[in-house]
């Protein structure tokens, strides 16, 4: 389990970051949104120690998190952090006995995540001569080759093509599926609908959604697709209800309880008929605006 207990990070007079916390659950996919600023990025350095806590800290398993710990982490930096002029695999062998990987073992592992995004070909190429991409593809075999403990990962989806993004999606799955906690950020909510168990939302430095998105979703206003017989402008008439578009016998309204949602089934059958009253569950991206209006 990593925790992250009111940490607070300041610029001279800019705090990036202000009283944020939210857990990483083992063996689930925690998505951390936000607009660009909002302080995702300066969060994920102080949970991996590149820069130091103002205030609050991070727990890992129960307990302040100690540097040897970070080593154990899988840290993807949203700017690349290798080394343009040097062999692909070479350089995986480094940072992987940097890790703590005997030279075979973090050779193997290197060339079998190459494997995993089609690079088995490109192992002495030097990092500079691939494209941003291919490029992208490498950073992410470094964050995985150590088999880590939790991964952070700062926009890992960012330039990859769509087979990639397949691939980086199974292996967090694999990963997942040992128990490993996952933290990404990204901008794409698509990719955020696909893949996250949790969600962690900041707007302006601060924390202002998080939990399970099953949980998240129901928090929301509960929206549903009225149609009936009759014409349904009615429907404004009717306590409780508000009416967010109507034509004709068609209307999406949001209803406050489930008192009113039985009110507005009774009230279309004695108007007519009901030939449709479905609850309508918004998508991530709907759930992202509401929560940074």
């Amino acid at each position: 389990m990593l925790r992250i207990e009111n940490l607070r990070r300041t610029f001279g007079d800019v705090t990036a970051v202000d009283d944020v916390s939210f857990t990483v659950e083992p063996g689930r996919m925690t998505g951390f949104v936000g607009a660009n600023g909002a302080g995702k990025t300066t969060t994920m350095r102080m949970i991996m120690g590149v820069l130091a806590i103002h205030s609050g800290q991070v727990e890992w398993n129960g307990r302040p998190i100690t540097a040897a710990d970070r080593t154990r982490f899988g840290y993807m930096p949203e700017e690349r952090g290798l080394y343009p002029k040097q062999q692909v695999l070479d350089q995986l062998v480094y940072l992987g006995q940097l890790r703590g990987m005997s030279q075979g073992d973090a050779r193997r592992e290197g060339v079998r995540l190459l494997g995993r995004f089609e690079l088995e070909g490109r192992q002495k190429d030097k990092l500079e001569s691939l494209s941003l991409g291919n490029q992208q593809r490498v950073q992410i075999v470094a964050a995985l080759l150590h088999r880590p403990t939790a991964l952070i990962l700062d926009e890992p989806f960012s330039g990859l093509d769509p087979v990639a993004v397949d691939s980086m999606a199974d292996l967090l799955r694999e990963r997942i599926s040992e128990g490993t906690p996952v933290l990404f950020s990204s901008h794409q909510l698509d990719l955020m609908e696909r893949l996250c168990d949790n969600l962690v939302v900041l707007s302006h430095g601060r924390l202002v959604a998080a939990g399970d998105v099953a949980e998240l979703r129901h928090q929301q206003q509960q929206r549903h697709r009225v149609v009936t017989e009759p014409d349904a402008g009615w429907l404004r008439e009717l306590g409780g209800v508000t009416v967010l578009d109507v034509e004709g016998p068609k209307a999406v309204v949001e209803i406050v309880d489930a008192a009113t949602r039985r009110t507005v089934v009774e009230e279309a059958l004695k108007r007519g008929g009901l030939d449709e009253f479905t609850p309508l569950v918004p998508s991530l991206s709907e759930i992202y605006r509401e929560v940074t209006q």
